[in-house]
C-alpha cells in the first residue's frame, strides 16, 4: 500500500518557552553583597562619625548606634519586602504617590517641617523624623510602573515625575532632585515611550537645571568653586578642598582603618555626605576601588533581575530602583573626586541616615523579590 507523504506529520517546531523556567529563590548573590555593604557602612559611619559624636554628644559611638538601629529595622524590612510578591505595590501605587506628596507638602508647614541647615528637609511627628523626599522617590517609581503596566501616554509619565520633583526642589534639594527625575527618565524609556518625547524631556531638564543653579547664589557658587578649585581654600573651596587632601593622604594603601586625620572636624559632613572621602583616606585607593567594584556588582545583578523580569510593571520598577541607588552612588562619587559639583546627597547603604537607608534597603526587598519570579534558561 502506497504511503500517502502529505499524511505524514509535520514534526512541531520547539517551544522556546520549553527552555525557560521561573526562579523560586531571590537572587542571593545581591543579598549577600546588600548586607556586606550594609555592614560596611556601619563600621564607617562609626569610624568617621566618632570626632563629631563626642563633641555635640560625649559619646563617640552615639550616630553608630542609631545608624545600628536603622540598619536593623531596614533589614527586617528587606526581608519583609522580599517575601511580598511584587505586584502588591502596583495595587497600592495611587496611595503611596498620594501619601509621598503629602509628606512632601508637610515639609513646609510649622509644626511639622523643620529648617535644618538652610533647608527644609525634614517631618517631625513627635520623637520620630524623616525625610519625605527618601519615601517619595520609591512611591514614584512605584507609581511610573504602573503607569507604564497600563500604557498610558508619555504625559503620564512627566506630569507626576514634574510635581515631585518641583516639591524637592524646593526644599531646597537639587541632588536628590536630579537623581529621582534621572531614574524616573530611566523608566520612561524602558516602559518604550516615545525618544522625540524623551529628547525633549531632557533638554527641558538641562536648560531647566542651569537655570535653578544660576539663580540660586549657593548653586551658583558650587559650580564656580568646581570650575575653580584652587581659589579660596578657606571659604567657598573649603569643603572640595578638604576632600581633595583625604583623598591625596589616602594613597595607594591608605593611612590605617581608624586612623583618618581629616575627620578630626577638617572634613565637613564626614559621616553623611562625605565619607567615601575618609574611606578613601583610610583604605586608600584600594579600599576605595574595592567599595566602587561592590556597587558596580549592585547594579549589574539589578540589571539582570530588570531584564529577566516576567511582565512589564516588574521590569519598569526594577529599572527605576536601579537607576535610582546606582545614579545616586555614581553622583556621591563622582563629586568626591571633583568629576561633577558637590550636590550634597548620600552614600547608599554607607552614609549615616535612617531615613536613606531604610528606603534603600526596602527598595532592594522589593528587587529580590521580583527576582524570584525571574525567568531563567533551564
Amino acid at each position: 500500500m502506497p504511503i500517502n507523504r502529505n499524511s505524514r506529520k509535520k514534526p512541531r517546531a520547539k517551544n522556546p518557552r520549553k527552555f525557560v523556567k521561573q526562579s523560586k529563590n531571590i537572587d542571593n548573590k545581591l543579598l549577600v553583597l546588600t548586607l556586606i555593604l550594609t555592614f560596611t557602612g556601619l563600621v564607617a559611619v562609626a569610624d568617621a562619625s566618632a570626632p563629631i559624636a563626642v563633641r555635640e554628644f560625649g559619646d563617640k559611638f552615639y550616630f553608630a548606634k542609631q545608624q545600628a538601629y536603622w540598619a536593623t529595622f531596614g533589614v527586617l524590612i528587606l526581608l519583609v519586602f522580599s517575601k511580598i510578591k511584587y505586584s502588591y505595590w502596583g495595587r497600592i501605587a495611587i496611595f503611596l504617590y498620594v501619601i509621598a506628596i503629602a509628606a512632601l507638602v508637610m515639609v513646609f508647614i510649622p509644626g511639622f517641617g523643620a529648617r535644618l541647615l538652610g533647608a527644609k528637609r525634614w517631618v517631625f511627628i513627635g520623637p520620630l523624623s524623616f525625610q519625605p523626599s527618601e519615601f517619595a522617590k520609591m512611591a514614584l517609581m512605584i507609581y511610573l510602573a504602573k503607569v507604564a503596566e497600563k500604557d498610558k501616554k508619555t504625559l503620564a509619565y512627566f506630569v507626576p515625575i514634574g510635581i515631585v520633583a518641583g516639591l524637592i526642589l524646593l526644599q531646597p534639594d537639587l541632588g536628590t532632585t536630579i537623581v529621582t527625575v534621572g531614574a524616573g527618565l530611566v523608566q520612561v524609556f524602558v516602559a518604550g515611550a516615545s525618544l522625540l518625547h524623551l529628547a525633549g524631556a531632557g533638554i527641558v531638564g538641562v536648560v531647566g537645571g542651569m537655570l535653578v543653579i544660576l539663580t540660586s547664589e549657593y548653586r551658583r557658587a558650587r559650580l564656580l568653586t568646581f570650575l575653580s578649585q584652587t581659589e579660596d581654600p578657606l571659604g567657598k573651596s573649603y569643603h572640595i578642598r578638604q576632600i581633595i587632601l583625604a583623598l591625596g593622604a589616602g594613597g595607594i594603601f591608605g593611612v590605617g582603618l581608624g586612623q583618618s586625620r581629616q575627620k578630626y572636624l577638617f572634613l565637613p559632613e564626614t559621616a553623611t555626605d562625605s565619607i567615601f572621602a575618609v574611606i578613601a583616606e583610610e583604605l586608600g585607593f584600594l579600599g576605595a576601588s574595592v567599595v566602587i567594584i561592590c556597587f558596580m556588582i549592585f547594579v549589574f545583578r539589578a540589571i539582570k533581575i530588570a531584564s529577566l523580569a516576567p511582565d512589564k510593571f516588574s521590569k519598569v520598577l526594577a529599572s527605576g530602583i536601579v537607576a535610582w541607588i546606582g545614579g545616586q552612588a555614581l553622583l556621591n562619587i563622582g563629586s568626591m573626586v571633583a568629576v561633577v559639583p558637590l550636590t550634597g546627597i548620600p552614600l547608599p547603604f554607607l552614609s549615616y541616615g535612617g531615613s536613606s537607608l531604610v528606603m534603600v534597603l526596602a527598595a532592594t526587598g522589593i528587587l529580590l523579590n521580583i527576582s524570584r519570579y525571574t525567568n531563567v534558561r533551564k
